[in-house]
């Protein structure tokens, strides 16, 4: 899979940009707040509606302007035309100009794996950041699964609501709270039932790739949940269990969005015990493992991100990831410092200098 070009209109400091890409490698430099990030994240949102960095979509959109739009070939089995437009009313998609109604029928579409500064925090952050690097990477493999994921909350948010009615009024039965838990499980399991097959196969490759990197065995990861081995009648009961607790905190103490991950080290809790190095050797393991799963499961390679990460990894390990890369998967390297990428693995790349929302020099480096 490859992006072939790129159209922004009042994108982050983009006003208007088009752009062509090498189907390999491209290399996209600059000093820090010219808009490297902005150049990679724009593929980001084409491929997955959202920004990887924590931005809510109207702060995407140029300033003092009301929408902005970002439309880019993708070369895959076939090529088509995919475009995301936001205002501040919302957003819409198109594939080959024709509007797709539900943006869960979208995702998935364009698969991108993406390393960035953020990612190294996964391990060490909260476990909503593990729910999110979850979500993401399962939506790109399965339509189904965001759809599942969507209904979960809707039902989650209806269930909070009446348990906060129901602690103000003792005119409330429990059947209508009933309907809805039995709603929650239905949809917690599908949601439980794809992680834990996710994880598995994460796990027959994780380790794998660990010991590309730092020749050390042992890295696993540990998928936690409520709904572990636990069928239906048993998940009832554990929410009457909570039903009390549930009632004081307004809230359902429950349920897969309390899932998290534990990342191993043979015995060694990697959050607890592990040093920054082995913590970020793991995420870049995890990342190679995406780039595996999603290439058995939709028989093509992601487009791969590699933002900034020499601000974050020295340049040997950066350089190491790259010479794993099949040459197959188009990637794009944002850096501040065009030198510290090793020149004998970028013959043929594009080089693209920012400055200030502008493309300044393209050309092929030889």
């Amino acid at each position: 899979m490859e992006i072939v070009n790129l159209k922004l209109t009042n994108f982050r400091n983009y006003e208007k940009l088009e752009i062509t890409f090498n189907d390999h490698l491209n290399l996209i430099y600059g000093n820090n707040g010219m808009g490297k990030t902005n150049l990679v994240e724009a593929i980001s949102v084409l491929a997955l509606t959202r920004s990887f960095r924590a931005v809510v979509d109207k702060n995407l959109i140029l300033k003092s302007k009301n929408v902005l739009k970002i439309e880019g070939n993708i070369k895959s089995h076939y090529t088509n035309n995919y475009k995301v437009i936001i205002n501040n009313d919302g957003k819409k998609v198109k594939i080959d100009n024709t509007k797709v109604l539900k943006i869960s029928d979208y995702i998935s579409k364009i698969n991108v794996v993406i390393f960035s500064p953020d990612d190294l925090k996964i391990i060490k952050d909260t476990p909503s950041i593990r729910r999110k690097s979850i979500n993401i990477a399962i939506s790109q493999i399965n339509i189904s699964y965001l759809q599942n994921l969507n209904n979960y909350n809707k039902i989650l948010k209806q269930r909070n609501a009446y348990l906060k009615t129901m602690a103000v009024n003792a005119n409330t039965s429990n059947e209508y709270l009933d309907i809805l838990t039995s709603k929650l499980i239905d949809y917690g399991l599908l949601i439980y039932q794809e992680r834990k097959k996710y994880y598995e196969l994460m796990n027959s490759l994780i380790t794998d790739n660990y010991y590309k990197i730092t020749g050390c065995e042992g890295l696993k990861i540990n998928y936690l949940s409520d709904y572990q081995e636990k069928k239906i009648e048993e998940l009832k009961k554990m929410y009457k269990s909570t039903l009390k607790k549930d009632l004081i905190l307004g809230k359902t103490s429950l349920g897969i969005h309390h899932d998290d991950l534990e990342f191993y080290l043979d015995d060694m809790n990697l959050k607890i015990y592990g040093s920054e190095g082995q913590q970020k050797n793991a995420i870049i393991a995890l990342k190679l493992s995406e780039i595996e799963i999603i290439k058995q499961i939709k028989k093509d390679y992601p487009i791969l991100i590699l933002d900034d990460l020499f601000s974050e990894l020295d340049n040997e390990k950066i350089n190491n990831i790259i010479k794993i890369l099949n040459k197959e998967i188009q990637t794009f390297i944002t850096t501040t410092n065009i030198e510290k990428v090793d020149k004998k693995l970028i013959h043929n790349c594009k080089v693209i200098r920012i400055n200030n929302g502008e493309v300044e020099e393209e050309k092929d480096y030889e």
